[in-house]
């Protein structure tokens, strides 16, 4: 009887971690460029004297989602999408480098480009800094071109360039801040090959249906379980007024 109740806890809890995430994949659904989690559960035996008989239940990453979101049409000048694969590389608050799909770029104070979230944007030589222009165009290589204030349009300069990333996927872990990083924290070689596509975005690759099935599936499997460790405990109860009456 306690192998019943052992395993229907077990699963209980993992099926709670699964709708946890779930749940947060599910808040990001219309996070521009956001990757959905992947877990999966499996069975696993317990090990030690007495234990071979019991298998508890585990929930496991199996990685994060790279299938790419939508792309939809904004007509804002700095929402860029990235066509195929590839990366935008940003600074952390920690000053590591880690990349996003998030195309919503702003100019903060000071005319530091960065996304949406707040992330400095990281060009050829560190955090990219646009000074007052007439126009800032960018172009399909990431190339920031601006028109300096009070200048004819002859006066276009390059200012520079987003780093554009296309590290390996399987290389790649996804932090509590939902950037990307490389496993071994390094730095990725810019590409050259990746490409934006201005006026763009990239919406989340969360599909808000099949995440609203699987939380009412998942919480079905958790009810199932709690009846299971209630079965468990009335069959208990029975057996031991079994045991009184017989005695």
């Amino acid at each position: 009887m306690d192998r019943m109740l052992y395993i229907a806890m077990s699963g209980a809890k993992q099926t709670m971690r699964s709708q946890a995430v779930n749940a947060h994949n599910l808040a990001n659904a219309n996070t521009a460029g956001f990757r959905a989690d992947m877990e999966a559960f499996s069975g696993k035996a317990l090990s030690g004297s007495g234990w071979p008989t019991r298998t508890y239940t585990s929930d496991r990453s199996t990685g994060i989602d790279f299938t790419p979101g939508a792309v939809v049409s904004t007509g804002r000048e700095l929402d860029v999408a990235i066509e195929d694969y590839g990366f935008i590389a940003v600074q952390t608050p920690d000053g590591g480098e880690a990349y996003t799909r998030a195309g919503d770029l702003r100019i903060a104070s000071g005319g530091v480009v960065t996304t949406g979230a707040g992330y400095p944007v990281k060009g050829n030589n560190g955090i990219i800094a646009l000074p007052p222009a007439e126009k800032i165009e960018l172009g399909a290589d990431g190339t920031f071109t601006m028109l300096p204030l009070g200048q004819s349009s002859a006066a276009l300069a390059v200012v520079d360039r987003i780093k554009l990333v296309n590290p390996p996927l399987e290389d790649l872990v996804k932090g509590k801040d939902g950037l990307l990083r490389l496993r071994d924290n390094s730095a990725a070689p810019p590409d050259a090959n990746v490409r934006l596509v201005s006026g763009h975005l990239e919406s989340s690759n969360v599909n808000s249906v099949d995440s609203m099935i699987k939380m009412i599936s998942l919480s079905r499997q958790f009810e199932m379980q709690i009846k299971m460790m209630k079965t468990t405990e009335d069959n208990d109860k029975a057996s031991a007024a079994l045991l009184r009456l017989q005695g």
